[in-house]
């Protein structure tokens, strides 16, 4: 009977230092390292990437334009003058509150050297435009990398209307959402809250209203969240867009109805795939993929224990 308590307390500790390794591991997801999904947060938010403050007042080049009238933090972001789909003054943004007149990267980035870029970057080119002082040369490298290799047009899938992915698998974009997204999200998008104005949204509210900016978040990640992405997981960009299709068939938690255009009224930057940057989101946010993507696994093992549990009471019985 000895024996077999012994064995019993030593499956149990096996099992605890299982879980323990597991949760502490989920808990420290490091960011990508990847030169695109890095560059990609880092047009995203890039002090948040880098866990600095952002610069006071705004931007030097927010005074030529008029149209926008965010300021702050917000005129630092690539996204913010450049879009969520990379077109400028000529894709989302070229109508509504986020009009700059700010150009298209697709057509910039198409013709420019990688070196170029990064010359655009640190001044060379307009000193207003210049990075060098806020970001180091690796991440300049970075953001230059993905806005000559990562940059994805899905203007021709999105309709510029309803917002809508026009065609896509549904079921394949179900999957993928329930394997990954729903152990934070939840399977209807609403276990998270994501706060827009002093608005809670869910997460089928930001994909109806924002798809360029889900698309960019779901392949790239959330700069300063931990979180899955989708180009770590091999998703390719069918696989995204599937994902967005699917997403925006769930429910919403807001009445305000969807903007005629892709760049009108999407006010302002919903955050999507987590909880506030910072250390404490995101040990919230790794506990969250833990017991979501384990929690099958948990339930198999007090399953287990419960098994060796009655194996020792029949034998304690039989004695």
């Amino acid at each position: 009977m000895r024996k077999t308590m012994r064995f019993f307390v030593l499956m149990l500790t096996v099992v605890v230092f299982m879980l323990g390794v597991a949760a502490v591991s989920a808990a420290n997801l490091p960011q990508s390292d990847d030169d695109i999904s890095a560059g990609a947060q880092l047009y995203d938010k890039w002090y948040a990437r880098l866990s600095v403050s952002a610069p006071e007042g705004n931007h030097p080049l927010w005074e030529r334009q008029t149209s926008n009238t965010r300021s702050g933090a917000e005129t630092w972001r690539c996204a913010e003058c450049h879009g969520w789909d990379y077109q400028g003054a000529a894709g989302a943004y070229g109508s509504g509150s986020h009009y700059t007149g700010f150009p298209s990267l697709f057509v910039l980035a198409g013709r420019l050297s990688e070196q170029e870029i990064i010359d655009h970057l640190n001044g060379k080119i307009d000193p207003l435009h210049d990075f060098s002082g806020l970001m180091d040369d690796n991440s300049l490298r970075q953001l230059a990398v993905f806005l000559k290799e990562g940059l994805v047009d899905d203007s021709e899938i999105i309709d510029p209307v309803s917002l809508k992915v026009r065609s896509g698998n549904v079921e394949n974009g179900k999957n993928r959402f329930e394997t990954v997204c729903a152990a934070c999200h939840g399977v209807d998008g609403k276990t998270q809250a994501l706060h827009s104005d002093a608005l809670e949204q869910s997460l089928g509210d930001v994909a109806s209203r924002d798809p360029y900016r889900f698309l960019h978040r779901s392949r790239f990640g959330v700069a300063g969240v931990v979180m899955p992405i989708g180009r770590d997981l091999g998703w390719s960009t069918d696989d995204s867009r599937d994902v967005l299709a699917y997403v925006q068939t769930l429910p919403t938690t807001t009445d305000k109805p969807v903007p005629a255009g892709a760049g009108a009224d999407s006010e302002p930057a919903p955050q999507v795939g987590g909880p506030a940057p910072g250390i404490f989101g995101g040990i919230v946010t790794g506990l969250g993929v833990f017991f979501g993507m384990f929690g099958m696994s948990i339930l198999f093992i007090l399953g287990f224990v419960a098994f060796l549990g009655a194996i020792v009471f029949i034998l304690s019985k039989r004695k």
